[in-house]
């Protein structure tokens, strides 16, 4: 496949977002390998007999994405910030429905080692980190924010800045800090 430039991603997007079928139905090719190595990275995460699997977990965000009518889409960051907080919505939904217990109690571990700066050695029940960052995003809405971008959505700092609308420098402060905070909760 074509390595395609964000330009004509964003322009795909905002086509979509005025109701273009045709630009939806020309932007899905473009972007799917990166939503399937999304999926990847973050099944990788999770427990080894998890039932998902990486195609299954996109074919899902895909149907949720459809329907997001209403989001004016700014720029191929946006989209994947929309994919990656769709993609953590469905593993968690889908770690409660198959009745993991709350703080590790059977449920999917998750290691927060890949996530980067600050070393977080601990594995963490998904549901546990979803709690977290529910706190987290009543304390510090960006924060929150970045850490799902960057950690569910694997976006880079540049990635993440130009969601959030700050400095890519300002990213990467506000991801140490929150990394912390979550180390913190999470080994509580």
């Amino acid at each position: 496949m074509p390595v395609c430039s964000s330009k004509v991603i964003t322009r795909l997007l905002v086509d979509w977002g005025r109701g273009d079928q045709a630009a939806f139905d020309e932007l899905v090719p473009l972007v799917y390998n990166e939503l399937h190595q999304m999926a990847v990275r973050r099944l990788r995460r999770e427990r080894p007999n998890h039932t998902l699997r990486p195609t299954a977990l996109v074919h899902e965000a895909y149907v949720r994405l459809i329907d997001q009518d209403r989001v004016r889409w700014k720029n191929r960051a946006h989209f994947f910030a929309i994919a990656s907080r769709l993609m953590r919505r469905i593993l968690v939904d889908h770690a409660r429905a198959h009745g993991a217990a709350k703080r590790g109690g059977g449920g999917p571990m998750v290691s927060l080692d890949d996530a980067g700066d600050v070393a977080l050695e601990q594995d963490v029940s998904l549901l546990a980190l979803d709690d977290a960052l529910v706190q987290l995003d009543k304390l510090d809405p960006v924060q929150a924010q970045i850490i799902e971008l960057r950690y569910f959505g694997g976006l880079t700092i540049e990635e993440t800045a130009a969601v959030v609308r700050v400095s890519a420098k300002t990213v990467g402060r506000e991801w140490s800090v929150a990394r912390a905070w979550l180390y913190r909760e999470l080994t509580r």
